[in-house]
């Protein structure tokens, strides 16, 4: 995460919105090969005051028999981002950066039972299916008898149970309103000149 306070946003609400408009996620974790990352939609899970993340992997995935011994990992969600030009300035000096927005959850994970995975993959599929509405949601009794469950052999399901929850919205906090207004002016019709205009905590 970037080092200023002033590219956090105030509160876990702000978080936990972006998560849930970016649940594709990058997992890192160190296997016995190195480093290694995966790439799956997640499903927050929130209660008793406690914050998970449910994802799957083929079983074949590297990382797979790695979070089944229950190893810790980082999962990041990335937000929109962009380059801003020094040219959009109107102060003197002004170098290269970039905007962007990022929120990473750490904690340890451990494997999820069939039962868990099929939740998940339901709640997964009625996340998504729900913001192509208004079409008709697609479910699993749509599929032919018994070929859901001969798909489920070959993934596993995971929770990662946070104890790090940690964000980035860097949004030009750190310039002038008036400098901060030509940068997303410059990016109109970005989705980050949208966050832009509404501030890192909203």
């Amino acid at each position: 995460m970037h080092p200023a306070a002033s590219f956090r946003p105030e509160g876990r609400e702000a978080l936990l919105a972006h998560l849930a408009s970016h649940p594709f996620v990058a997992v890192f974790a160190v296997a016995e090969a190195g480093p290694r990352v995966a790439h799956s939609p997640a499903v927050v899970r929130t209660g008793g005051g406690g914050l998970a993340l449910d994802f799957h992997l083929s079983r074949s995935n590297g990382l797979t028999a790695t979070f089944a011994a229950g190893a810790p990992a980082l999962a990041v969600s990335q937000g929109p981002d962009a380059y801003v030009s020094p040219d959009w300035y109107e102060l003197a000096d002004q170098v290269p950066t970039w905007n962007y927005v990022a929120v990473e959850a750490e904690g340890d994970v451990s494997p999820l039972d069939e039962a868990g995975l099929v939740a998940l993959l339901d709640d997964l599929s009625a996340q998504e299916e729900a913001r192509l509405a208004p079409k008709p949601p697609w479910t699993r009794g749509k599929m032919s008898p018994g070929r859901f469950e001969a798909m489920l052999r070959g993934i596993q399901g995971f929770r990662l149970q946070v104890r790090r929850l940690e964000g980035t919205f860097k949004l030009s906090q750190n310039k002038p309103p008036g400098e901060r207004a030509r940068v997303a002016e410059a990016l109109a019709g970005r989705p980050i000149a949208r966050l832009m205009g509404r501030g890192a905590s909203d």
